[in-house]
């Protein structure tokens, strides 16, 4: 009984719903949960793009109007936007009250799937979000198959010796952390090949074609900690006689490894988290 549950939750389509009003949450949670998805929701863009970076949905539903302006729908197609940026394969269906052809076809040359006017058709809604979420899982599995196939083929493969079993999980991590933009740890002892397999997520990521940079963290005097990860502007301390990026900056749409943290002081790893967490710096 309990394995049925469990099989049946996995199943469920995930969906991640943005809307500034309650109501209108209340009734599409009422609406899709029956119909085999588990809801998440978000009151605004950014709460929105905090749980797509967080978590993989497959399909995503998204109000046009937001509390910053309540007719031209620029909001929702920022927002639908970065939601392409942060995850090329998640489907995107746009809704507003203020319905419009102009807006519309906006709204699809921007990458939303489709368009849906309030108040929507209880059953047309449904049947548009279930295709939209088949079409993402297919689209997904097929991209881990051929991601499984370029790894094993690549000539970088032959640097990984992944002939034991307890290699195998390292492998199927790999393919499934590449191609995502989520932040890795990558622990081992000295020797293990901890930044082959930094290489082996950058190369099946979607920054392959941007830098990758190395920084050994630890051997980094404390006094240029912060010039060196995160750059300086002209006159910002003695000696600083032009401006001058940092690795963060250098790395920008790249991928960013940082060799040795563990042997950082507390006050630096404090500040090189939060940019990590953050993003920004």
């Amino acid at each position: 009984m309990g394995t049925a549950l469990q099989n049946r939750d996995v199943n469920r389509f995930r969906i991640a719903i943005a809307d500034d009003s309650a109501d209108v949450l209340v009734a599409l949670r009422l609406l899709l949960k029956p119909a085999g998805f588990t809801v998440a929701e978000a009151r605004s863009p950014g709460e929105l793009l905090a749980l797509v970076r967080r978590e993989e949905y497959d399909v995503a539903l998204i109000d046009l109007n937001y509390t910053r302006d309540t007719t031209s729908g620029g909001e929702g197609l920022d927002l639908l936007v970065e939601l392409t940026r942060l995850d090329s394969l998640l489907p995107v269906i746009v809704m507003t009250a203020w319905g419009s052809i102009e807006v519309a076809v906006e709204a699809v040359r921007r990458g939303a799937r489709d368009f849906v006017q309030k108040p929507w058709e209880n059953a047309s809604l449904v049947t548009i979000l279930r295709t939209q979420a088949e079409l993402c899982r297919a689209l997904r599995a097929n991209q881990r198959l051929q991601t499984r196939n370029e790894l094993l083929e690549s000539p970088l493969a032959a640097n990984v010796i992944a002939q034991s079993a307890a290699m195998r999980p390292v492998l199927e991590l790999i393919q499934r952390v590449g191609p995502s933009m989520a932040n890795v740890l990558i622990t081992g002892e000295h020797g293990t090949g901890k930044e082959v397999v930094a290489r082996a997520l950058h190369a099946i990521s979607p920054r392959a074609a941007r830098p990758m940079i190395c920084v050994n963290a630890g051997s980094i005097p404390e006094a240029l900690f912060e010039s060196e990860l995160f750059g300086h502007v002209r006159g910002a301390f003695t000696g600083a006689a032009a401006d001058r990026p940092g690795r963060f900056e250098l790395a920008d749409q790249g991928t960013l490894l940082l060799d040795e943290i563990g042997n950082l002081p507390l006050a630096q790893q404090a500040k090189l988290l939060r940019a990590v967490e953050s993003g920004e710096f």
